[in-house]
């Protein structure tokens, strides 16, 4: 009984065969691979001699995805621990580009690759949101009035850090804070 079940387990000689990778398909990877590193060198070469633009980045902030150049303001909905004034860097980056390139995260771009600088300009409490509620004929009625805090936040600065395939290197000054 044992035979028959383990040999039903076993692979075929044929189905081994078409595990091997294909030479053609190796050279395929190659020639991508080659392809990849020209690609990483142009962006070096821009990056190094100021010639990118504008950056751009898409960063996860409270739950919520913001597309963010500098000198740009953004409003971030609900509870923030930082407070006015602060300094902070934004870690968690989606994405970054600039006009001839993208740098996309799976789901994040690796820590040291982006930087992205901002400031806590201000804190305040939205408008007041009013829940009235009634039961007629039942002499129920309540008012809920409602103000929620809002943060404000100026991005300083978008700057690569390193070389695409360089090593990270540990941050020289860290902020404040990290978010």
């Amino acid at each position: 009984l044992l035979r028959g079940a383990m040999r039903a387990l076993s692979l075929s000689p044929a189905l081994r065969q078409q595990c091997r990778p294909v030479a053609s398909s190796l050279v395929a990877e190659a020639a991508q691979q080659k392809e990849g590193q020209g690609i990483c060198e142009r962006i070096n070469r821009q990056v190094a001699q100021a010639e990118q633009g504008r950056l751009f980045a898409v960063v996860h902030l409270c739950g919520k995805q913001f597309k963010v150049t500098p000198g740009d303001v953004i409003l971030v909905e609900g509870y923030w621990p930082p407070t006015t004034g602060d300094e902070i860097s934004l870690d968690k980056v989606l994405l970054a580009g600039a006009r001839d390139f993208t740098l996309v995260g799976r789901p994040i771009l690796e820590p040291g690759l982006v930087s992205v600088k901002a400031t806590v300009v201000e804190k305040t409490l939205t408008h007041t949101k009013t829940h009235f509620r009634k039961k007629r004929r039942k002499q129920y009625m309540r008012i809920n009035f409602q103000r929620s805090p809002n943060t404000m936040i100026r991005i300083n600065s978008i700057d690569l850090q390193r070389a695409l395939d360089a090593e990270s290197e540990p941050e020289r000054e860290p902020s404040k804070r990290l978010f």
